[in-house]
């Protein structure tokens, strides 16, 4: 799994896209290994995988004879293997920029979505450059990448309803079962969905009581959808919940887990004003309680 901090910037990046976290955690894992970076002479890199079939299409004449030679291009997939080290990855990948710049960029995937160079025209960047710029940026970098693949190839519904088959055929291609790319992606969201639910709050569904409701009450509030703050989850609380998880671009379940606590929590744009005015609110539900 990635570390806590790539967690928390993955799912950041993932709220600000509508898109909940464990779905894109589930994505970055399965591609990059659960790593967001690498140490490479003393710099964080992206991971990467150099494809020597797609370098062996972009040079051409003498300079494909020497990269065949070289070990660096072969006209069929698969056919320069890839070490396994990450920073002999690096080191290849640099051997074949040395030739060719441009062809070596549009040869690697990229980050912690695996994009390939080739693609910067197709995703809107203004050269292969921008795009390896994105990737090395950081892990936000990495994830605004992959998500802007995912968006582009018309995949972001396929993944936000859990068509792992659907999802695995237009990201990793129709091979996709020969590797069980979907079956990696449910077990991985699965870990990812269950690790966010367990640490970030209650679980709360239609019946429940006390003051965690109070709380998530309050939250829908002040967020403009407005509810009445009896501590009951009740069909009104349920349906405003519906709502928020609807716009938010989650699974609209109706069910507070860790995922929605957390798209409330990043939504509401003054955390010290939702704690004010809970402690309004629930002052004034007590008095009146007391009064009645």
């Amino acid at each position: 799994m990635f570390s806590e901090t790539a967690i928390r910037e993955i799912g950041e990046a993932a709220l600000r896209a509508g898109v909940e976290p464990a779905l894109l955690l589930a994505v970055a894992q399965v591609e990059s290994g659960g790593r967001s970076h690498v140490m490479v002479r003393g710099r964080a890199e992206p991971v990467i995988r150099f494809e020597g079939h797609y370098f062996d299409r972009r040079v051409a004449g003498s300079k494909r004879v020497e990269a065949r030679a070289a070990g660096l291009a072969s006209p069929e997939a698969g056919g320069v293997a890839n070490p396994r080290g990450q920073a002999e990855r690096w080191a290849l990948f640099e051997k074949a920029a040395r030739m060719d710049r441009k062809a070596a960029c549009e040869s690697v995937s990229w980050g912690l979505g695996q994009v390939m160079g080739a693609h910067w025209s197709w995703l809107g960047f203004a050269d292969v450059e921008a795009l390896v710029a994105e990737a090395r940026s950081g892990t936000a970098g990495q994830v605004r990448l992959m998500l802007r693949y995912i968006e582009k190839a018309g995949l972001k519904e396929a993944l936000t309803a859990r068509n792992w088959a659907r999802f695995a055929r237009g990201y990793n291609g129709p091979g996709y079962r020969r590797n069980q790319y979907d079956r990696k992606l449910a077990r991985a969201y699965r870990a990812y969905a269950a690790r966010e639910t367990s640490g970030a709050g209650d679980l709360l569904r239609i019946g429940a009581r006390g003051a965690a409701v109070e709380r998530l009450q309050a939250m829908l509030c002040a967020l403009g959808y407005p509810v009445v703050l009896d501590g009951v989850f009740g069909a009104r609380t349920e349906m405003a919940l519906r709502r928020f998880q609807k716009e938010a671009g989650l699974i609209a379940d109706g069910v507070a887990g860790g995922v929605t606590w957390r798209a409330l929590q990043n939504a509401l744009p003054f955390r010290g004003l939702l704690r004010r005015l809970w402690g309004r609110l629930t002052g004034f539900w007590t008095r009146l309680r007391t009064d009645n």
